[in-house]
């Protein structure tokens, strides 16, 4: 259960007070996800999700995260729109997190999409990229590659038997490489986490987009390369087939790759198969067997590298 910080209901209505909700309802923890505490809140006539951002979620991006969010509400995109408090932020303090409350979106995650929905997956995120455009805010990838450096330095501190194996094969990835952002291709705010637990569909159509809380400003390309390597897989990392086709040719048929972006989308797939392998080798090799999130299997990714490797 992704529960890390309990909340009791007396506690959450001392937070809400703060917020113009109406009357408390209830409040039921939500199990999925890895980050932060989240919680089902139900509020007189209404349901929103009230969420308790934990340590590796930085309190000084949520205004971008938040922010990027209401943008893209505001335009019509299926977002969550942020509730604001009393004093016009959107952030307090709960039990000793930065706690927000956000819009609660219709439907759910698909396990099994089909290509239809996968391509609709895909028109999405370039809806996102197009409908982004016009928010001015910045913030640096948070798990850019001077971040992987960090992980696999420290990985390496402790990596053993399999997980050795797994990062001495990123290392030589690594210096295969080099750096896919050195081209000079269209970035903006990114999803930067459009996984499909991260995207709601209700009725085989796309009712919501939601965590945002890796967004930042960076290549869509390098977005558009997460989100094959996402959806293009299953969870041991085997190519579904035609599952990548069907996702880029959703985005295209929205936004059209510029030939350079196409040609370097390999090299970014390959990127975003290790910025993944390492954060989940990070999370294995010290998991802390007190919490009860179990840790996502980082082989499952790497496998990913070489499937854009031999792509390019």
């Amino acid at each position: 259960m992704a529960v890390f910080t309990p909340v009791t209901d007396d506690e959450a209505q001392g937070f809400l007070a703060d917020y113009p909700l109406g009357a408390f309802g209830s409040l039921h923890p939500i199990a999925e996800g890895v980050e932060n505490t989240n919680y089902r809140l139900e509020t007189e006539g209404a349901r929103h999700v009230l969420t308790l951002f934990e340590a590796r979620t930085d309190a000084a991006s949520l205004p971008f995260c938040l922010g990027l969010t209401e943008h893209l509400a505001a335009g019509g995109f299926p977002a969550p729109r942020p509730v604001r408090r009393a004093d016009g932020g959107w952030v307090g303090t709960l039990n000793g997190r930065p706690a927000a409350v956000i819009e609660w979106l219709p439907g759910g995650w698909l396990r099994n999409p089909s290509s239809p929905e996968v391509e609709a997956a895909g028109a999405m995120l370039a809806r996102l990229h197009l409908e982004a455009e016009g928010f001015a805010a910045e913030r640096a990838n948070p798990v850019g590659p001077v971040v992987w450096r960090a992980l696999a330095d420290r990985s390496a501190t402790a990596a053993k038997g399999e997980d050795r194996e797994i990062l001495e094969g990123v290392e030589a990835t690594l210096n295969w490489l080099g750096n896919p952002w050195a081209d000079d291709l269209p970035r903006g705010p990114i999803h930067a986490d459009y996984f499909p637990d991260n995207v709601l569909f209700e009725n085989r159509k796309v009712s919501g987009v939601i965590d945002f809380y890796f967004g930042c400003s960076d290549l869509l390309a390098y977005d558009l390369a997460i989100a094959l390597s996402a959806w293009g897989f299953d969870g041991t990392g085997v190519p579904i087939p035609g599952a990548v086709e069907a996702f880029r040719r959703g985005y295209e048929a929205v936004r059209p790759l510029s030939a350079a972006e196409a040609k370097t989308l390999p090299r970014l797939g390959e990127a975003a198969a290790i910025r993944f392998t390492l954060t989940r080798l990070h999370d294995r090799i010290f998991h802390d067997p007190n919490k009860l999130v179990t840790p996502k299997d980082p082989g499952a990714f790497f496998r990913r590298a070489a499937w854009w490797r031999e792509a390019a």
